[in-house]
């Protein structure tokens, strides 16, 4: 599907905003003040395909057609990476570093043993019928409930738990997540349950999880909690 457009404004909307360079220009910005009246060079972004769809006006500008970029669920043909069809894919909040996730410690009393609180580098790895991951995940504490062992965190990579050093929860239950829904299939309903693609699961492999709350953002998009998970 593709849209006409002739406004600048309207265009930064559909350029990529990676600023890569590619295109010649420093900024996705000034890349877009030249399209109007040069549609032809949109296809000097490497991210999209575009092309001229006429002239439009009397000053000589152009509209043009931007063709949609695939979104990832639909390169991946709503498969995750073993074949296995997912319903939405679950990505983390903006300005955040990572996925939000609440866990429960095998052994709980560990948060209160190891003084685990705010601000602490942590890895752990999900076991178990909850998840049952062989990755360890390694994140960054937001919140620690020491009377009951649970921890919320934000899931990163490793390089800070390498270079600054991290406590160990050792294995854990994956209890929920938190997070953003801007690619679904279908309308995303409470207390149903749900096959999701994590973005930023590294193995790319489908989860199932309940939807325990559920907020309709303005941009069509959902604001969810999952709870209720595991793999397969």
């Amino acid at each position: 599907m593709s849209e006409l457009i002739n406004n600048p404004t309207e265009i930064i909307a559909k350029l990529p905003m990676l600023d890569c360079g590619a295109c010649g220009f420093k900024t996705c910005g000034e890349f877009a003040a030249i399209l109007p009246e040069e549609p032809d060079e949109l296809k000097r972004c490497i991210h999209l395909n575009g092309k001229k769809n006429g002239v439009n006006g009397t000053n000589g500008s152009a509209t043009f057609a931007i063709d949609k970029p695939q979104s990832m669920a639909e390169k991946m043909g709503w498969v995750d990476n073993l074949g296995r069809p997912f319903d939405f894919i679950l990505d983390c909040f903006d300005n955040e570093p990572g996925p939000r996730e609440t866990i429960l410690p095998y052994n709980p009393a560990l948060v209160k043993e190891l003084g685990v609180k705010k601000g602490d580098v942590m890895i752990g790895r999900p076991m178990g019928m909850s998840c049952g991951c062989p990755i360890t995940h390694c994140g960054i504490v937001t919140d620690a409930d020491a009377r009951n062992g649970v921890i919320n965190w934000q899931v990163t990579g490793p390089l800070r738990p390498r270079s600054e050093g991290f406590i160990d929860i050792g294995y854990y239950v994956a209890q929920a997540y938190d997070g953003l829904i801007r690619d679904a299939k279908e309308e995303i309903r409470l207390g149903k349950r749900y096959w999701f693609l994590p973005r930023r699961c590294m193995l790319q492999w489908r989860h199932s999880g309940l939807v325990n709350a559920v907020t309709r953002m303005k941009d069509g998009g959902y604001k969810v909690r999952i709870e209720g998970l595991f793999i397969g």
